[in-house]
């Protein structure tokens, strides 16, 4: 027999002796599986005394690169961007923001109607819509959530800007993980949907 054989058969002989014995774990790798989180945040608008006879129409927002996706940004250092591993957004914030747009502009009954923009009622008035931060900043302790939304309300028939405002929400952390970025985030939104449901009421007496 060559020399060659007896090492393979050697080597065969002691892999089996160590399988069987267990020495050689051979169980699957465990990978964790990802957490999804959503938006809804629930503003408590108040119902205006101020009335239109328009229709408002949300443009489905945009957001900036970096953040137009799914993955959960955090920040450890200044300009640059990280996304958590085990946790992401149901959908891109930007587009989880048009309903809960909708909605809070809806609870202020000004308007005559408040649609996408996307539906077959002719609107009055736009809003549109740009994510430009939703980041959770590990800079400094706690970790904060911070939130930036620039917003133009647009008179669609006359084809002009009324108004351009940027709202920015910081919020703390509760817990330093993405659970608690996710919990300071929609009470930031909370927060920033007031804001412009008042803007959109107020800046759409100029049309």
């Amino acid at each position: 027999m060559s020399s060659d054989k007896f090492c393979s058969r050697h080597f065969f002989a002691v892999f089996v002796l160590l399988l069987l014995s267990g020495c050689i774990n051979l169980a699957p790798v465990k990978v964790e599986s990802q957490k999804i989180y959503v938006l809804e945040a629930r503003p408590e608008v108040h119902a205006s005394k101020t009335k239109r006879d328009l229709v408002l129409a949300v443009n489905l927002p945009r957001a900036l690169p970096g953040f137009d996706t799914p993955k959960m940004v955090y920040m450890q250092q200044a300009h640059e961007l990280d996304y958590f591993v085990s946790s992401r957004w149901a959908d891109n914030p930007a587009r989880m923001l048009e309903p809960l747009l909708v909605q809070a502009i809806e609870q202020t009954g000004s308007f005559r109607g408040v649609v996408k923009v996307a539906g077959a009622v002719p609107a009055d008035i736009r809003l549109d819509t740009e994510l430009i931060r939703l980041q959770q900043d590990f800079e400094m302790q706690p970790s904060r959530i911070r939130l930036t939304l620039r917003v133009q309300l647009v008179d669609v028939k006359g084809q002009r800007v009324l108004a351009v405002r940027e709202f920015e929400e910081v919020e703390n952390s509760a817990t330093e993980d993405a659970y608690g970025g996710v919990s300071a985030a929609n009470r930031a939104l909370q927060r920033v949907l007031v804001k412009v449901a008042e803007f959109c009421v107020a800046e759409s007496g100029g049309r």
